[in-house]
C-alpha cells in the first residue's frame, strides 16, 4: 500500500519540501511544550519544551503492533520495507470492533490539490468502515498557515484540527497550547490500549506531541533517517558512461561535461537541499541548535560548513550547470528529470517511487536512482537525524467526550497498519471504485487518484515504513538508502524535543531562506551573509542561544 505521491514546488525551500514530503509520506520536522524555567515575556509556561522523566509520565503505553511483519525492519533510523506482495484476499481488520459512535464532528485539514466532494464516494466509505460522520473542511496546503492562524485566533475552532510542524511560527504555537486539548486522560499510559492503533506508535513519535506540558497532538511518525535524496537518471548516465560522483570536486567535474546548452542538457537542478547535507550543516528550526566537541552551543548559520555548503551551490550555478529554469525557480525540477533535460535533482524520499510509477508507461528506459551522500572531503558525510513526528493532529479544548471519542477512533483508524483492512481502505479506497486489481496489485483509477488524497492520512499514521506492491525493488532501494545514509546519522542536542521557542525570537532566522536563494543564484554578496548572520547574533540569536542553553541543562541533551 503505498502513501499518495505529490511534487513539490522547483525551487528548494523548506516549506515546498516539508508540504511535498507530508502528502507523500504522510510525515515530516519541527515542535512546542513547557519549561517555565525558560519562560520569558509573552510566553510564559507555553515556552520551551518537556522531556525526560517528566515526559514520560504523559506517554502512552507502547504495544507494538502485530500486523504483517516487515521484509525489511528498521534499521539506523530507516523506515521498515515490505517488498513481498499483500494477499488482498486475506487482510486482516486491525480493530474488529468499531471504536467510533457516529458522533458528526468537523476536520480541519491541509489539502494539495483539489479537494473532493463532501458526499465523495471515499469520504463515504471511510464513515461506513470506521464508524464515523466527519466534515471535512480542507484547506489548500500552500497558505495552510494563513488559515490556522486566523482559525486558532478567533472563537470558532473546528473539532479536530491538523497542525503541521512547518506552521508553528509566530503567533501559533502558544495559540495551539491555548486552544487544544490535554488527551492524557484518555491516552496516557494504558488508557491507550483502547486504541490499538494509537499504541503501536512509537514512543519517540508520541514525545513530539508533547504541547504545553500536555500531551495534546496525535503524531504521524517519521524515518529518523528522512534525508533529502540526491536522484539521478541511471538509465542516462549508463547510456554515457558516466561514473556516479564520490565529492563536490567530482560532481562539479561530472556536471561540466554532462552540460550541453546547445543540446538543451543540463546536469542538475538547484543543489542547496543536497549540499547542506554533503557539508554536514544542520536543518533550520529547534534541530539547527547543537553542542559540539568544544562545549559550544551553535546554530546552523555558525557551522563554519554553511558557508561552504552555500559557496559550493554557487560554483554549480556560477559554471553554468544548472537549468536556466531552476536558476529563475520556474517550473517543476521533476518534469525537467523525467524529460533528460537535468540529470540530477534533489527531493523527498517519495519522489523515487512516484517518478518510476508516473514514467512506467510512457517511457520504459527511465530509471531513477537515489546517489549515496558524500561527506564535503569525499569521505563519509556527516548526517543529522530528523525529527521522529512533525504533522500532528489535535482536538479543541471544550469538545465533548463523544466528539472525542469519535476523533480518537477516526485517527485510530488511519494508523492502522500495513497489510489491514483498514490501511487498504485509507490508502486506496474501495475496489471497483477507486482502485481495481490487476495480477494481486491494486491500481487507482482516475477518480482514485483525485479522492483517495491527503485527508484521511493526516489524522495519524502506523511506524514508519514503505512499501511499493507495483514497484516492490523501489521499496526495497529506498529503505536499504535510508539504512545506508542512516549509518552516519547524529542527532543534535535538540532531538526528540518538541520545543516552543519565545515569541519575540520566534522568527529570528526567517531572513536566511531568501538569503541562501539569493546568494547561490549571484544575485548577494558573501559579505550579505556573513553581515546577516551578525544581525542574527545581535538582534536576539546570542540570546536565544542564551535560552537553548538553560534549556538543555534543564532537560538532558538529545544526544
Amino acid at each position: 500500500m503505498t502513501p499518495n505521491a505529490a511534487s513539490a514546488s522547483s525551487g528548494p525551500s523548506r516549506r515546498s519540501f516539508l508540504a511535498s514530503t507530508a502528502v507523500a509520506t504522510a510525515a515530516v520536522t519541527g515542535g512546542i511544550p513547557l519549561l517555565a524555567a525558560c519562560g520569558g515575556s509573552g510566553g510564559g509556561e507555553r515556552e520551551g519544551t518537556t522531556s525526560g522523566k517528566a515526559a514520560d509520565k504523559l506517554l502512552p503505553t507502547f504495544v507494538a503492533s502485530t500486523v504483517a511483519r516487515p521484509d525489511l525492519p528498521s534499521k539506523n533510523g530507516s523506515s521498515a520495507g515490505y517488498t513481498g506482495k499483500v494477499d488482498l484476499t486475506a487482510l486482516t481488520a486491525s480493530v474488529p470492533k468499531k471504536l467510533a459512535t457516529g458522533a458528526s464532528f468537523k476536520i480541519m485539514s491541509p489539502f494539495w490539490g483539489s479537494p473532493p466532494k463532501a458526499d465523495c464516494a471515499y469520504y463515504t466509505a471511510l464513515d461506513a468502515a470506521a464508524g464515523t460522520k466527519i466534515t471535512w473542511q480542507n484547506q489548500d496546503g500552500n497558505t495552510y498557515g494563513q488559515k490556522l492562524g486566523a482559525v486558532l485566533a478567533s472563537s470558532s475552532i473546528p473539532d479536530m484540527v491538523v497542525v503541521p510542524g512547518w506552521e508553528l511560527v509566530g503567533k501559533i504555537p502558544n495559540a495551539v497550547t491555548a486552544k487544544f486539548m490535554d488527551l492524557g486522560p484518555y491516552l496516557a499510559g494504558d488508557k491507550v490500549k483502547k486504541y490499538p492503533n494509537l499504541a503501536a506508535i512509537p514512543s519517540d513519535s508520541w514525545r513530539m506531541g508533547i504541547f504545553g506540558g500536555a500531551l495534546r497532538g496525535i503524531p504521524m511518525p517519521a524515518a529518523s533517517a528522512s534525508f533529502i535524496v540526491p536522484y539521478y537518471r541511471k538509465d542516462i548516465f549508463d547510456k554515457k558512461g558516466y561514473s556516479v560522483p564520490k565529492s563536490p570536486d567530482e560532481f562539479l567535474s561530472w556536471a561540466k561535461e554532462a552540460t550541453s546548452a546547445k543540446a538543451k542538457v543540463w546536469a542538475c537542478g538547484d543543489m542547496s537541499w543536497s549540499a547542506f547535507n554533503i557539508f554536514g550543516v544542520r536543518t533550520s528550526g529547534p534541530l539547527g541548535w547543537n553542542i559540539g566537541s568544544d562545549g559550544k552551543l551553535t546554530y546552523r548559520s555558525e557551522q563554519p560548513e554553511y558557508l561552504e555548503a552555500l559557496a559550493w551551490t554557487r560554483k554549480l550555478f556560477d559554471a553554468g550547470v544548472v537549468h536556466p529554469d531552476d536558476k529563475a525557480r520556474s517550473g517543476d525540477a521533476g518534469n525537467r528529470f523525467t524529460a533528460g533535460q537535468i540529470l540530477v535533482y534533489n527531493n523527498d524520499m517519495s519522489h523515487w517511487y512516484g517518478k518510476t510509477s508516473e514514467q512506467a508507461a510512457s517511457n520504459p528506459d527511465f530509471q531513477i536512482e537515489g546517489m549515496d551522500i558524500f561527506g564535503a572531503d569525499g569521505g563519509d558525510p556527516t548526517l543529522w537525524a530528523a525529527q521522529p513526528a512533525n504533522i500532528w493532529s489535535m482536538i479543541r479544548k471544550g469538545a465533548s467526550k463523544a466528539t472525542v471519542e469519535n476523533a480518537l477512533a477516526a485517527a485510530d483508524f488511519s494508523a492502522a497498519p500495513y497489510g489491514t483492512k483498514e490501511r487498504m481502505l485509507v490508502d486506496y479506497g474501495v475496489e471497483g471504485t477507486h482502485y481495481t486489481v490487476k495480477d494481486g496489485i491494486p491500481v487507482k483509477n482516475d477518480l482514485g487518484n483525485s479522492e483517495v488524497a491527503n485527508a484521511w492520512v493526516m489524522l495519524s499514521a502506523p511506524a514508519s515504513y514503505l512499501a511499493h506492491p507495483d514497484f516492490p525493488d523501489v521499496a526495497r532501494k529506498q529503505v536499504e538508502w535510508q539504512q545506508r545514509m542512516g549509518a552516519f546519522m547524529k542527532k543534535t542536542s535538540t532531538y526528540g524535543m518538541n520545543i516552543v521557542e519565545p515569541t519575540r525570537w520566534a522568527n529570528l532566522s526567517s531572513q536566511f531562506e531568501q538569503l541562501e536563494i539569493d546568494y547561490v543564484r549571484g544575485n548577494r554578496k558573501l559579505s550579505d551573509v556573513q553581515a546577516a548572520i551578525s544581525t542574527w547574533k545581535s538582534s536576539g540569536g546570542d540570546k536565544l542561544r542564551d535560552w537553548y542553553q538553560q534549556l538543555i541543562d534543564k532537560n538532558g541533551s538529545g544526544n
